[in-house]
């Protein structure tokens, strides 16, 4: 089945595309011409836009040429410190300028980038470390308790802090000691574009993290699609308002925005007050979050007196936007185009997009496969599904992984002929509109029907006042599984009766929680900001 029969991207600026033979077992549509790298794409913007804002934080803000000029005497420093081009660097920062820095140098020295989210734990992090056989990491001053010694990660051998190094810390590197390094810069490490760029460890909900493998090639395929699909330019300004290491940060913000020679501005900690300010003041123009981020900045008074004319592009990923949140955006802000995209850490980044416009009318679809991308529904035994009818979506295309780090079996199982298996169940219209319905896992079976936690997330999240919505299985010794919701709605006052006939109204009956609990704190998350049902299941109360 052809995923998308409709020319949907025919208008936007998207380059010529040629089939070309990727990693040994695919063949793709390309396009051409093409940055070769990541720190080509930097390098590209400091050529054309030198004295142009960078990056923006905090008040302070640093051009291209100043950002070029950090950057070289960073890669010095650690290659004075014995980094080589291959070698494998985490980088635990958070969201600062300092990551993009250590980001680029790493780069210019041909080094694999592994960037972990900052909740990530000493467990976690030596796994990750051990496994991908890092031999150095940089990270916060303050997580420096959480970095691995020599017996947990052996390879380890260069620990680099960002800020300041106490006499309690004596195995450490202060970065500004790197920055002060008098060795001459020397010219950037040439990549191909098969080399291995970034390892981004997937969620690990269940069982150890697997290491994505993002190359050069699918990183800017990646972003050749945000700057066509999203009409992005020189002039936006982006706020990186998620976690800089995740992929959506990494690709959709920072890469993105390099790659056109754009601002980015980092948000240190997502506050929604300050956040719209930072939207007024720094006339910010391109956004990508959750939906929550944006239903909490909704709920704020400043946001209907700031001056936010400048916000034209408000994208948000993984699944669609309750209808009551984009009427709601739409009227406060006539001029901002909303628009989901649906990809994952395989895919890097998006492998779907909703066309400018097409949002409202089609609020329950992730948009449609982006011009170089391919999606098929496959049934369980790996055959084809017709258009309409529900399966695995299964992503092809240059922008998908040619596998895991070190780990072949994972690659095997998760990958056929270069298409990799979401686990996501979905469906492709005769349009092509692409619909995401649950996690395989996730799908409930109430007493031989199909519950898609998906569908009733949506339908509670469009009570007002709510932020975070998550629905499991209650286990039930007479119809198997039961509609449990667990749901954050920070000062609203709790009320069953009235949620589950707001749900009643927009489910049918089967669909409807029968169960509800109401947590004062936020959902709980892993190390990349992923919602955790497994420690939902945990909570559920006991059965009466």
């Amino acid at each position: 089945m052809q995923s998308n029969p409709l020319n949907f991207w025919q208008d936007y600026p998207v380059p010529m595309m040629r089939t070309e033979p990727l990693y040994g077992d695919r063949l793709v549509h390309c396009f051409t011409p093409r940055p070769s790298s990541f720190y080509g794409l930097f390098a590209s913007a400091v050529a054309n836009r030198p004295d142009s804002d960078a990056l923006l934080f905090e008040g302070q803000r640093w051009s291209y040429q100043q950002c070029q000029q950090i950057v070289a005497g960073m890669a010095a420093g650690f290659s004075e410190q014995g980094l080589r081009k291959g070698e494998r660097v985490i980088l635990f920062v958070d969201n600062r300028p300092e990551f993009v820095w250590v980001l680029l140098a790493l780069q210019r020295l041909g080094c694999i980038v592994v960037p972990v989210g900052v909740r990530e734990q000493r467990p976690g992090l030596a796994y990750i470390a051990r496994q991908s056989g890092a031999s150095a990491i940089v990270a916060d001053a303050d997580l420096a308790a959480r970095v691995p010694d020599a017996h947990d990660a052996p390879a380890l051998r260069l620990r680099v802090l960002v800020g300041a190094v106490d006499q309690n810390t004596p195995d450490f590197i202060a970065l500004n000691a790197i920055q002060c390094c008098h060795k001459s810069p020397s010219d950037p490490e040439k990549a191909s574009e098969a080399d291995t760029a970034f390892i981004l460890y997937t969620s690990g909900t269940t069982g150890n993290p697997k290491g994505a493998m993002l190359t050069h090639l699918n990183v800017v395929h990646s972003v050749l699609h945000y700057q066509a699909c999203m009409r992005l330019q020189a002039s936006d300004r982006s706020a990186l308002a998620v976690p800089a290491s995740h992929v959506t940060g990494l690709i959709a913000i920072i890469a993105a925005m390099l790659h056109v020679g754009g601002a980015i501005a980092v948000v240190p900690a997502f506050k929604a007050e300050r956040f719209i300010q930072l939207l007024a003041t720094e006339r910010i123009t391109h956004t990508l979050m959750v939906p929550a981020m944006y239903n909490l900045c909704l709920m704020q008074a400043a946001f209907a007196s700031a001056d936010l004319s400048a916000w034209r592009v408000g994208g948000y990923g993984g699944a669609p936007m309750p209808v009551a949140t984009i009427d709601a955006l739409t009227t406060r802000l006539p001029g901002l185009v909303l628009i989901n995209a649906y990809g994952a850490t395989e895919t890097t980044s998006p492998a779907t997009m909703m066309p400018m416009g097409h949002t409202r009318a089609h609020a329950d679809s992730v948009g449609v496969p982006l011009p170089a991308a391919d999606i098929r529904v496959m049934d369980g035994d790996g055959r084809e599904l017709p258009a309409g009818e529900t399966g695995e979506l299964w992503i092809g295309g240059p922008m998908v992984v040619p596998g895991y780090w070190a780990n072949p079996e994972a690659t095997a199982t998760s990958f056929t002929d270069g298409y990799w298996h979401s686990g996501d169940l979905g469906s492709v219209d005769a349009q092509g509109y692409v619909r995401v319905f649950d996690r395989m896992k996730d799908m409930l079976n109430r007493g031989g029907y199909k519950v898609y936690s998906v569908e009733v997330e949506n339908a509670l999240m469009a009570w007002p006042g709510m932020v975070e919505a998550a629905v499991v299985a209650r286990p039930c010794p007479v119809l198997g599984e039961r509609v449990h919701a667990f749901v954050h709605a920070p000062g609203q006052t709790p009320d069953d009766a009235a949620l589950l006939a707001h749900c009643a109204a927009r489910l049918a009956d089967y669909k409807v929680p029968e169960s509800l609990t109401w947590s004062e704190n936020p959902l709980p998350r892993n190390a990349n900001g992923k919602l955790m049902k497994r420690v939902l299941r945990e909570q559920l109360p006991l059965p009466n």
